[in-house]
């Protein structure tokens, strides 16, 4: 089973990579970048899994669920 975890900031969290990235458009000619946020996508590749495992991983170990807000999204 393949599958995909997005992880990003809380909406509700300020998210500094983000501003850096907008700010950083806007310098390069785009005047109206409005927002960017900042997270990160792992890929898994697992056999016997179930997709409540999954979501278990995904909450207790590759986000921190005070601070970022995940999506598992699984190909099967």
């Amino acid at each position: 089973m393949k599958a995909k975890v997005i992880v990003m900031p809380k909406r509700s969290i300020l998210d500094p990579q983000g501003v850096a990235v907008r700010d950083a458009m806007r310098h390069h000619g785009l005047p109206g970048a409005q927002s960017a946020r900042v997270g990160k996508m792992i890929e898994l590749e697992v056999d016997g899994a179930t997709e409540a495992q999954l979501h278990e991983i995904a909450r207790d170990l590759l986000s921190n669920p005070v601070v970022e807000d995940y999506e598992l999204v699984v190909e099967k």
